[in-house]
């Protein structure tokens, strides 16, 4: 339980076979960032953070927009707000990196995570977003990295993973100026994956899952890390791309993806 009570949640997790969905359920706050909802964002990242059977996740925010950002009560008072129950006696520098862990699992998963954007994702929702692997935007979507208007800035990995989208040049730029970006701008810069009717975004991220979750998953998740170790350097990420390959050679779903090609079938793979 967090300091701010149980009921009702304000992140939910649902699950369909190997697609999990994960959805931040204040719309009529716009999604605003609570201590209460990282606390559930924390909670969830634990219990299946490492799930090797999710195939596919899904971030999402309920009603019109993905998030807005942080609540009034987190911007103005962040440590006297009232913080969830894993926050008390830490220091603020250890609060802060526990905080962060909130959006950074979701980074450190072996399946991929997509984000659905509607709406507003600007500042922490923004951040939010960019911690997943893809995001599909909707066409009405307005999305932007505006601490810098509070005297603040990104501290909960836009700094991380907004370089690695659009260089730190440009990176640096949208955070100094807090811009915003509209979905044609957000998709030419490469922040979003693709953009598409508003009505259609459900289907399209749902259609993407379902696509990703055929996917070897030892492969796909071998991809992620490989990906994430170049940040380390060329080295790195070649000795991780290799690790991954020789699990991969090794692996049941080698010899299933073999199977099925030579049977004109579709592959079911089983991660082993």
């Amino acid at each position: 339980m967090n300091a701010e009570g149980a009921t009702p949640a304000v992140v939910s997790l649902t699950r369909d076979g190997h697609i999990a969905r994960l959805r931040l359920e204040r719309p009529e706050k716009l999604n605003a960032q609570t201590h209460r909802m990282w606390f559930e964002l924390r909670q969830i990242g634990d219990a299946i953070g490492s799930d090797t059977s999710i195939r596919a996740l899904i971030v999402s925010g309920a009603g019109r927009s993905f998030s807005a950002g942080l609540d009034t009560a987190v911007l103005t008072d962040f440590f006297g707000s009232a913080a969830a129950d894993d926050l008390e006696g830490l220091d603020s520098t250890a609060m802060v990196r526990r905080v962060q862990y909130s959006f950074s699992w979701l980074a450190e998963t072996p399946y991929p995570t997509i984000a659905a954007v509607q709406g507003h994702a600007l500042g922490a929702g923004c951040q939010l977003a960019l911690a997943c692997d893809l995001r599909i935007a909707a066409d009405d979507v307005s999305m932007g990295l505006l601490e810098t208007n509070w005297g603040l800035m990104p501290d909960l990995g836009g700094t991380v993973w907004l370089p690695e989208l659009v260089g730190p040049a440009k990176a640096k730029e949208l955070m100094w100026l807090a811009e915003r970006l509209d979905a044609d701008e957000a998709l030419r810069l490469g922040v979003v994956n693709r953009v598409v009717p508003r009505a259609d975004l459900d289907s399209a991220v749902d259609e993407l899952a379902l696509r990703l979750a055929a996917r070897p998953p030892l492969a796909v998740a071998a991809v992620k890390r490989a990906v994430a170790a170049n940040v380390d350097g060329i080295e790195a990420g070649l000795a991780a791309a290799g690790a991954g390959q020789l699990r991969c050679l090794a692996s049941n779903d080698l010899a299933e993806a073999g199977a099925a090609w030579l049977e004109g079938r579709a592959p079911d793979y089983t991660g082993t």
